[in-house]
């Protein structure tokens, strides 16, 4: 990245180094793009990858200057004048009205999706025979405030997968196979839509998953990795300030030479601690990747 700066930042300024608070902010600002549909995932990938390898302001400046964001800085009280209006984002921007984009899906020997931004009717009725079909509300809009999903699966199957905050409603009928009723119970956000999933299942199966969505997950790891950072960093103080104190009292005699051993033995814990929270985070990043893995597929 070569570009200049704007012409309103001093002169030297896009040669100051920047610190893990100016690269947070920088990645805040790509967050709320890709939320808000102006990057795409790749896009988002990318970006994020040169902010956190960025040394200098002027290496962070071009990342996020065609974003409605000032530079570097975070978002500012001014920022919310290019967003939606309260009361348009959330749910009730979701319940759209209309006939939906999408009104039936068929697989036959083989397989349909329906997924993506698209709008849901309020029925959508499909038909699975010695195949399978997905039907992905994560990032869809919705005709009515209750839909249906009816499924009709004879040796297939079809899977019906919700976003977090919707209410769902299993209905459907099973011989030699079965519905999903695992989501019920779950209460909905407020003003958030109901879906019923109805229907037959012969031979075959009709399951029903609540994931969040692609860009949310890598919200929340953003989320997980911020906070191992910020207690690695807290252990790293804790061991540095141990030691600190072990110099100081290695020149006072007996009672500095007990201190110092105190303080050694601080240290050594400090350290182990330190050694079987990184195993830890290596186990969770081990099944983050198996949950993603599996989420994707």
């Amino acid at each position: 990245m070569t570009d200049e700066l704007p012409d309103e930042h001093p002169d030297g300024l896009p040669e100051l180094r920047a610190s893990d608070a100016d690269r947070e902010q920088v990645a805040e600002v790509l967050r709320d793009a890709v939320a808000e549909g102006r990057l795409d995932m790749e896009e988002f990938e990318e970006r994020l990858e040169a902010t956190y390898k960025a040394r200098t302001y002027k290496e962070l400046a071009p990342i996020t200057r065609d974003l409605p964001a000032p530079g570097v800085t975070p978002p500012a009280p001014t920022v919310s004048m290019v967003k939606q209006p309260a009361g348009a984002g959330g749910w009730a921007g979701r319940i759209v009205g209309g006939d939906g984009s999408s009104r039936w899906g068929v697989a036959v020997l083989g397989g349909f999706e329906r997924k993506g931004r698209w709008t849901m009717p309020k029925r959508f009725n499909s038909f699975a025979f010695w195949g399978g079909g997905v039907i992905d509300l994560r990032e869809a809009n919705f005709a009515d405030g209750e839909v249906v999903v009816n499924c009709v699966a004879i040796m297939g199957g079809m899977s019906v997968i919700v976003p977090p905050g919707v209410e769902v409603l299993v209905r459907g009928i099973g011989v030699m196979g079965g519905f999903d009723h695992s989501e019920e119970g779950v209460e909905g956000d407020p003003g958030a839509p109901r879906v019923v999933v109805t229907g037959f299942a012969f031979w075959g199966g009709v399951g029903v998953e609540r994931k969040v969505t692609k860009a949310e997950r890598l919200r929340q790891k953003e989320e997980r990795r911020l906070e191992k950072l910020e207690r690695k960093a807290a252990r790293q103080e804790e061991l540095e300030e141990s030691r600190r104190r072990a110099l100081e009292g290695s020149g006072s005699g007996d009672l500095g030479h007990r201190d110092s051993l105190d303080e050694a033995r601080s240290i050594h814990r400090a350290a182990m601690e330190q050694h079987r929270e990184l195993m830890r985070e290596h186990r969770e990043a081990r099944r983050e990747e198996r949950r993603e893995r599996r989420d994707d597929r």
